[in-house]
């Protein structure tokens, strides 16, 4: 392939398109993970839109979605210690902390204290922190859910999670396809399917790639995707991309799929009129991101062994037949020197010279030729250079040509 930027790109995107969506907390499709409260506890993170002194502390049990409330908070370090109470919110706000103050925050829940690491309060803007306590039902579950997924695999079902997108951008007569997956094992033991996942890509797609940050049971074989088991609890992340060439205004994608998919989530890079189309899609518009304008789709669930179709229209091309009117013209240059060669025996020994040296700078020079039309097609050379290169080709083509014709009249 030409250029396929990283996983970590696609998931950069991925990303601003679904903030540039206003995606709400609560359209998370299952199997997406609460972020791991126990990291972030006691760590202190600057906050541009507290006001300059205050520091504000949230107190939670296990994970963010259990706040505790009523709970006395302390901060420490400055001229006397400052206590509050937590409110609904399991929250507590310090403020009027003077700047350059060290100070750190301290909690106790059940007779287990949890403290903040010790930072200074900034001159400008405020910190928030938080204090996570531990949460013994949810440390014992976390500890069976080990003990499971260490487990022998049983067999088991996959789907293709919510979270998974299909991602479409455009480079010159190529469209750019990445899969961006999330193979969701929902139970707590891992599973074997019955069969490997095999993403039988569509016709006409080449130089199948699988990115960077994917699973190690995906792989790129030809013009198929294959997923092998067993597949972990949780989603199994995988990463893929490849080339469609397409040349025409209109592009259709069909894509079956192996295991149902949860939900759809299309993107299509948008270039001038472009437009996307498809039964499967129960919403669609326009959604700026990373620089650009895409095209983002929303649709239900998609049965195992169906396909995902879409059609995108309104695609910029270049008409190709210029490009091989040059070829056909050339060859029949060539055809006609060689005839022209071929009739000329009994010509004398210094002429037969020059006319063998004629036929390897022509043959040469027509050589050039085509290696410049697969670079023009590969997209490695511009316009103007193209044109200008070719110019000076068919010019000497023509010159020699015409000695060759001078030689078989003389």
């Amino acid at each position: 392939m030409r250029r396929m930027p990283g996983g970590w790109r696609r998931l950069a995107l991925a990303a601003a398109v679904l903030a540039a969506m206003s995606v709400p907390a609560g359209a998370q499709g299952p199997g997406m993970a609460m972020p791991n409260a126990s990291q972030m506890s006691g760590v202190p993170l600057p906050a541009g839109d507290l006001a300059n002194g205050e520091i504000s502390v949230r107190v939670v049990r296990g994970s963010v979605a259990n706040n505790l409330v009523g709970q006395l908070v302390e901060l420490h370090g400055g001229p006397a210690t400052l206590t509050a109470t937590t409110d609904e919110n399991g929250r507590v706000q310090f403020t009027g902390v003077a700047a350059g103050t060290a100070v750190h925050a301290m909690v106790r829940v059940n007779d287990v204290q949890v403290e903040s690491q010790t930072f200074p309060v900034p001159a400008q803007g405020g910190i928030k922190v938080m204090l996570v306590a531990p949460d013994a039902e949810m440390e014992a579950r976390a500890a069976e859910d080990a003990k499971l997924a260490a487990a022998a695999a049983v067999a088991g079902m996959v789907v293709i999670g919510a979270q998974s997108q299909f991602i479409v951008e455009l480079e010159d007569d190529m469209l750019q396809v990445y899969y961006l997956l999330q193979i969701a094992n929902n139970a707590r033991t891992p599973v074997q399917p019955a069969e490997p996942l095999v993403f039988v890509l569509p016709a006409g797609a080449r130089g199948a790639t699988i990115l960077e940050g994917s699973s190690t049971l995906a792989r790129a074989e030809g013009a198929r995707l294959v997923v092998n088991g067993p597949f972990p609890p949780g989603p199994t992340v995988v990463q893929a991309a490849y080339e469609l060439p397409y040349s025409g205004g209109v592009v259709t994608i069909a894509q079956p799929l192996p295991a149902q998919l949860e939900q759809l989530s299309l993107v299509v890079e948008k270039v001038g009129a472009m437009h996307v189309e498809s039964a499967q899609l129960a919403s669609h518009g326009d959604t700026p991101a990373d620089g650009k304008a895409y095209l983002v789709g929303n649709g239900p669930a998609i049965a195992a062994g169906q396909a995902l179709t879409f059609t995108v229209t309104g695609l910029p091309y270049r008409a190709t037949w210029p490009r091989t009117l040059a070829l056909v013209l050339a060859a029949a240059i060539l055809g006609g020197g060689v005839w022209a060669a071929v009739s000329q025996g009994g010509a004398a020994g210094t002429t037969d010279k020059r006319r063998k040296a004629l036929k390897g700078r022509r043959d040469r020079l027509f050589a050039d030729l085509v290696r410049l039309e697969e670079q023009r097609r590969a997209g490695q050379v511009d316009d103007r250079r193209y044109a200008t290169r070719r110019r000076e080709l068919i010019d000497q083509l023509e010159r020699i040509y015409s000695d060759l014709d001078e030689g078989l009249a003389a």
